[in-house]
């Protein structure tokens, strides 16, 4: 890949990934993505992509014919349709059935892992949060949740309760977690922090002012840590009630940042960009 020019950027040379959602306004990745790819002296952009659910089929099969399109990051809610458009995937991707960073294969098919796990417990870890022995509840066994929930158990969290408002999905992402090895995993029947000592929202809950609180706030307590995968706003109503009664809190802008490298490193092929667990 050549070098950028700046007076010619960007030109017919350059590569370009996209993110696609819906809705899609709320991202941080087109610019602090691009800003990453510049810095590595790669000629790339990532690009917004506003696609539904009904249509991201047709749209996926847009994508695949261009040849300068080279790298793939989904967000809410297509991160599942994504792991199924991609022809190969790392072994967590199959495992968790979700993808949320892909790459083309030789044969120019899609190559997919989720990542979204490694992002937050990277983040955690970068303020000294020690996830090991940490009893844990999730709220949401979508495509975060799901890769949130394996993460914290890869890291040595004691214990993992999941929450859905559809328990059959709590349930199936529970039961997959246990088949994987010998972890403690449950599904809670209602979003109640006790008991637990890191609370995660997993869902879209807060991303508008009138949204309900994913959890029973009333039930916060100071030595509980509380994290939210929700970038706009970055401290969502949750994050606030939660600093009001005395948890430390992370942001989901926090653990988009502790991502950004992974997603990168994955697109481009860097060295260890595969990060298989």
């Amino acid at each position: 890949m050549t070098g950028i020019v700046e007076t010619t950027w960007p030109n017919g040379e350059t590569q370009f990934a996209g993110i696609i959602g819906d809705p899609i306004a709320q991202v941080k990745s087109p610019a602090a993505v691009t800003a990453e790819f510049r810095d590595r002296g790669l000629n790339w952009a990532l690009m917004p992509l506003h696609v539904s659910a009904e249509d991201l089929p047709s749209a996926l099969r847009g994508l695949d014919v261009l040849r300068n399109f080279s790298g793939l990051i989904a967000t809410v809610p297509h991160k599942f349709a994504a792991f199924r458009h991609c022809k190969t995937a790392t072994a967590r991707a199959t495992l968790l059935q979700a993808a949320n960073v892909a790459r083309r294969n030789p044969d120019n098919s899609w190559h997919g892992d989720m990542v979204d796990g490694l992002g937050f417990v990277n983040a955690l870890s970068s303020t000294g949060f020690v996830v090991a022995g940490q009893r844990s509840l999730v709220v949401g066994a979508g495509g975060a949740g799901t890769a949130i929930a394996h993460a914290l158990l890869e890291a040595g969290a004691a214990a993992v309760s999941v929450y859905d408002r559809d328990p059959k999905r709590a349930d199936a992402l529970s039961t997959l977690l246990c088949g994987v090895g010998r972890y403690d995993v449950s599904t809670s029947p209602a979003p109640d922090p006790r008991g637990h000592t890191l609370i995660v929202n997993a869902t879209p809950a807060g991303m508008h002012p009138d949204d309900p609180l994913p959890i029973m706030a009333e039930h916060l307590v100071p030595n509980m840590t509380v994290a939210d995968v929700i970038t706009a706003p970055e401290v969502t109503p949750l994050l606030e009630t939660a600093r009001n009664r005395g948890c430390v809190t992370q942001t989901g802008a926090a653990m988009y940042f502790g991502l950004l490298n992974t997603m990168v490193d994955f697109i481009t092929q860097a060295e260890g960009g595969d990060h298989h667990t």
